[in-house]
């Protein structure tokens, strides 16, 4: 009689398990907001190393210790880099722009970029660098803007000033709120 209670009782064992797994059911919409909800990211990336390649040639290279995806957001979904970014874009000419900055917000509808806490932008042909701690960096339009102050160096200037546009390549600049000495050329 004992291995008969033994037997039915691991039966019974079996079918609740089994029963258990099938009543489970993870839809990924679900998941998704439950992750939003709690304001948790889908997806975690580590020591990101990426190269963007067109025709062959690299055109984009990207570094980040930590990537955290929130692509669950309805409204505004984005990614995160919470310990810093760095991008090097390179053109046909090979002439390069580094943007890097302690911390990174990506918002993939928008294709807009935040940079903040020690944002350093350099053209490596015009010799030029930016430096603030924010940036907003529109990707469609190839622009940067800020409000913040910042410091614009040149060969032979370094200017001072609250409020900075520019191209993508930093060569045409609008600078509001000026401090500093700027040769200027005839």
């Amino acid at each position: 009689m004992t291995k008969l209670v033994i037997k039915n009782i691991r039966n019974i064992a079996v079918v609740l398990t089994i029963a258990m797994f099938f009543s489970c059911k993870n839809d990924a919409k679900e998941v998704r907001d439950f992750l939003a909800d709690k304001n948790l990211p889908i997806g975690e990336s580590y020591n990101i190393d990426h190269k963007h390649t067109d025709s062959g040639r690299i055109d984009v290279k990207m570094k980040a210790p930590i990537m955290l995806d929130f692509d669950n957001r309805k409204a505004h979904p984005y990614s995160e880099f919470p310990e810093g970014i760095k991008i090097t874009t390179i053109d046909k000419n090979k002439d390069s722009v580094t943007i890097e900055g302690d911390y990174a917000r990506n918002y993939r509808l928008t294709q807009v970029s935040e940079l903040r806490n020690n944002v350093v932008i350099i053209n490596h042909k015009e010799k030029t660098k930016l430096t603030t701690e924010e940036i907003y960096w529109d990707q469609k339009t190839h622009y940067f803007f800020t409000e913040k102050s910042f410091v614009f160096y040149t060969l032979t200037d370094t200017v001072y000033g609250t409020g900075f546009e520019s191209t993508e390549d930093l060569k045409q600049r609008w600078i509001k709120n000026l401090r500093g000495v700027i040769e200027v050329k005839d």
